[in-house]
């Protein structure tokens, strides 16, 4: 907790003076007060609940922050001042996950997972996310909601993140997630395209996939073989997201709330000690592409 209090502290020392010296000048209304609650707090706080084994907000800040860490936070504001505070750390979030993103290795793998909202039941009823969330459809099934789009390096570092709604094609913000790769790009079935292969190898970036069942088979460098069986590497990932953070639930009661959720749970993931990964040294990764047949 010291570490992740220490990292977002100084983080907010340099950013939040930046912030208000370019803050647009806010219209008529009432406008959020000081609180003795500080923003490095706040993102603590939220980035601890999701690895909290909790598994609402509301539980763990009422039963475990101010229970068992009033020394650490000696200025706890009330549950109901804190979801505020929560909306106002959306910014900063987005802006402290780009600092802890990896770096490229030249192995990279992509996928998606769905981000549901609420039961496909419920959707008529759904208010929180209306006219937000979409109707997609994954290899598990038809969901509601948006899709969460991922690429790591081989360390199982984040790259690069985009969140888009469930109907967007899988194929489409490739292109700019992959602004900073360079290499192999490893993805499943869903990422063929004629026009998206070319757009890649332009900008040095080799997107390798299997191919469709019904599609006469070609030959692949050993290399590409082999490092397409590990590509359910990231799918690892996906899981830790959702099983260990909160990356996915259906208990949201505002847009911007929700995607201070998502953010938080991307951090806490950069956070862990033990990621998944291929354990390649950076010896080996000098001579992988040397392995053509």
């Amino acid at each position: 907790m010291l570490r992740l209090f220490y990292d977002c502290d100084e983080f907010c020392r340099e950013f939040l003076p930046r912030l208000q010296a370019n803050h647009i000048t806010e219209g008529p209304g009432p406008r959020p007060g000081d609180s003795r609650l500080s923003m490095s707090e706040v993102m603590t706080i939220l980035l601890l609940f999701q690895t909290s084994g909790f598994r609402t907000l509301k539980t763990f800040y009422l039963q475990h922050v101010c229970q068992y860490l009033p020394r650490a936070f000696p200025h706890l504001v009330s549950y109901s001042r804190f979801v505020e505070l929560e909306a106002q750390a959306l910014l900063p979030l987005a802006a402290f996950l780009t600092t802890r993103l990896g770096r490229c290795t030249g192995l990279s793998f992509i996928d998606s997972t769905p981000l549901k909202v609420c039961h496909t039941l419920r959707i008529k009823s759904h208010k929180v996310f209306k006219d937000r969330a979409q109707r997609g459809v994954s290899s598990t099934g038809w969901f509601y909601g948006f899709k969460v789009h991922l690429v790591i390096n081989d360390c199982g570092d984040l790259l690069a993140v985009k969140l888009t709604p469930g109907k967007v094609d899988d194929r489409k913000p490739v292109p700019t997630l992959a602004r900073r790769l360079w290499g192999k790009l490893f993805g499943d079935r869903g990422y063929i395209s004629q026009t998206l292969f070319p757009q890649l190898w332009a900008h040095s970036v080799h997107l390798v996939t299997k191919l469709k069942k019904k599609r006469r088979p070609h030959v692949l460098p050993l290399l590409d073989k082999i490092l397409l069986r590990k590509r359910p590497l990231i799918e690892t990932v996906n899981d830790q997201l959702k099983n260990i953070c909160q990356l996915e639930h259906t208990r949201h009661r505002s847009l911007t709330n929700g995607l201070v959720n998502v953010l938080a749970a991307l951090i806490a993931y950069t956070y862990q000690e033990k990621k998944p990964s291929l354990h390649f040294q950076d010896t080996e990764l000098a001579t992988l592409p040397a392995l053509v047949f």
